[in-house]
């Protein structure tokens, strides 16, 4: 009696590859930033990421799904807590990484476009918001409560108060008007966010 032969392995929608994934999200970046959200589609992302569009469809069911997954994603990263040592220091770092990642010319295409795409998509508003302010708001918390500790502040600062008063003017200048910055810009807007928050 002869041995059945054995089993194959699972392939195709039962695997997904990693490096296929990881290709798709880099597309999506790149084409929310060459076309904008309502005129991306699978078959765009598809393209530029070298696969196929049931690779796409395997991982995400439509493009907003895709992109939801992607803030929801960026969002879990977070944004380091300076802890400097000095509310001034970690003012000044919090800006660094800010600047860094409003400049980076994706972003500054991707995150205006989807801006806008919020006002019709719920969906999107909230994951802006998860990925963009809660994240942020953690981190404004903490600056406030250890510069408090150190008597830097008074008891009862506002994070939230801070969070605007810190990357507000960075995000108008890099965003919205979109002009450079000069040198000693962050230093300048570092020490007048700290000013502020004592006065």
């Amino acid at each position: 009696m002869s041995t059945p032969p054995p089993r194959r392995q699972p392939a195709g929608a039962a695997v997904l590859r990693e490096d296929v994934t990881e290709a798709i999200r880099a597309a999506v970046f790149e084409e929310l930033a060459a076309v904008g959200f309502a005129r991306m589609s699978i078959e765009g992302i598809a393209r530029r990421a070298g696969v196929g569009k049931t690779a796409v469809y395997r991982r995400w069911k439509s493009k907003l799904s895709l992109v939801l997954d992607l803030l929801t994603a960026f969002a879990a990263q977070g944004l380091p807590a300076p802890g400097t040592g000095s509310l001034y220091g970690d003012v000044r770092a919090l800006l660094e990484v800010a600047a860094h990642a409003l400049r980076h010319p994706v972003a500054s295409q991707v995150i205006p476009d989807l801006l806008v795409e919020a006002a019709r998509h719920p969906e999107i508003a909230d994951a802006i918001r998860a990925a963009l302010l809660d994240g942020q708001q953690g981190v404004a918390a903490l600056v406030v409560r250890d510069a408090v500790a150190r008597g830097e502040l008074p008891e009862g600062a506002d994070p939230d108060r801070a969070l605007d008063l810190i990357v507000g003017p960075l995000y108008w200048r890099l965003v919205v008007v979109r002009t450079p910055l000069p040198d000693g810009y962050l230093d300048d807007l570092a020490a007048s966010a700290v000013a502020a928050l004592r006065a």
